[in-house]
């Protein structure tokens, strides 16, 4: 079985190293995680108004995704302290990476066309209305003006089955090129010779 190498994108049919990832609140994250598929998600900054409106639907089907057997990591290149106010009420593992080492290791980049791409502005409006609606009801604080690591990177989401085997990746080309909830079932429902019944049963991460 290849093994992952750092600083490259990962590719179905790759494993990953086991570790365990501080995240922001509560116990550590382990990836992969032997009781369920992990969806390892590698966002952008902390307040990033397309980040908080993806990751909003995503809350609202939680309760789906782990029925499915899959855990949520989302990993921010932010520092815990600027990500609490905006994620302190996800239903997942969120993760703090203002040095980007998680960034680096599976190959993420960042492009101006994160947000030049025509096909990301009606998520960018839609989205930065969304924010700004939230800060006025006092829900949460704009984002800073200029984030730590930058404000153009790519949407990654990578799937890992128990024995760390990477089975489905997707490198976005724009911002608002990421999976959606639909597609993330698909991908966890196309995984062989898993028993559904046990990760279905795994608690929540």
């Amino acid at each position: 079985m290849p093994r992952h190498r750092p600083h490259t994108r990962v590719t179905p049919g790759v494993t990953i190293a086991a570790r365990t990832i501080d995240i922001v609140d509560g116990p550590p994250a382990r990836v992969p995680d032997p009781d369920a598929l992990v969806h390892l998600q590698l966002r952008r900054f902390a307040g990033c108004p397309v980040c908080n409106l993806h990751l909003r639907s995503m809350s609202r089907r939680h309760d789906e995704i782990t029925a499915a057997g899959v855990r949520e990591v989302v990993v921010f290149h932010s520092t815990a302290t600027a990500l609490r106010p905006h994620t302190y009420d996800l239903p997942f593992a969120v993760v703090a990476d203002p040095d980007k080492r998680l960034y680096a290791e599976f190959g993420a980049e960042s492009s101006a066309r994160s947000l030049l791409d025509p096909r990301a502005w009606p998520t960018i409006v839609r989205a930065v209305v969304a924010s700004t609606w939230a800060w006025l009801r006092g829900r949460q604080p704009l984002p800073t003006v200029r984030p730590a690591g930058g404000r153009y990177g790519l949407p990654v989401d990578i799937l890992v089955d128990p024995d760390g085997l990477v089975v489905a990746a997707h490198y976005g080309r724009h911002a608002d090129d990421q999976w959606t909830v639909d597609r993330l079932l698909a991908e966890a429902s196309a995984v062989p010779g898993l028993s559904r019944s046990r990760l279905a049963g795994a608690p929540a991460g």
